[in-house]
């Protein structure tokens, strides 16, 4: 059955050839495995160096756009500030001539009412009384009319005299 060249191969031979081929294959599969993360390392390392490349422009190029929007921003706070002032002066001037021009303006509306309704009393027929009582009690009507003319009712007249008084 068996030459005499032939010898026989004992299990743990046998265990140990499989052991060998199956660590040889292992290795194979893992150079395969580190040849092409070798290749992916080395496309990483050239992609990493191209966005460092690209990025570096594109970070200065952030930091001057970061810097003109800061000098707008100072500028537009000093036309802010500016606009501030010219509404502030707007506002007092406003007042100035309000408290200059308001206050006899309202007193010679007041006054020229009082004398028109004086007037249209003498003309429906009521005559101005000449006995020193009558008299004060004339002028006491016409304070009273003045007083009504020139109530607060949310015209422009009331709305100088709120800017006159504060």
């Amino acid at each position: 059955m068996q030459g005499e060249g032939a010898r026989k191969v004992s299990v743990g031979e046998l265990a140990g050839l499989l052991v060998a081929v199956f660590w040889a294959v292992l290795v194979t599969l893992l150079a395969v495995v580190l040849v092409r993360l070798s290749r992916v390392l080395k496309e990483a390392t050239v992609l990493v160096s191209a966005v460092t490349e690209q990025a570096v422009p594109l970070l200065v190029d952030a930091g001057a756009a970061v810097r003109s929007a800061n000098e707008q921003l100072e500028r537009v706070d000093e036309i802010t500030a500016n606009v501030q002032d010219a509404a502030a002066n707007a506002n007092a001037l406003s007042s100035t001539v309000a408290a200059t021009i308001g206050g006899p303006l309202v007193k010679v509306a007041a006054f020229s009412y009082g004398v028109r309704k004086a007037v249209n009393r003498r003309q429906a027929g009521l005559t101005v009384p000449q006995q020193p009582g009558e008299r004060e009690e004339l002028a006491r009507l016409i304070r009273a009319e003045v007083r009504a003319a020139t109530a607060p009712r949310g015209g422009l007249l009331s709305r100088v005299r709120r800017a006159v008084r504060g």
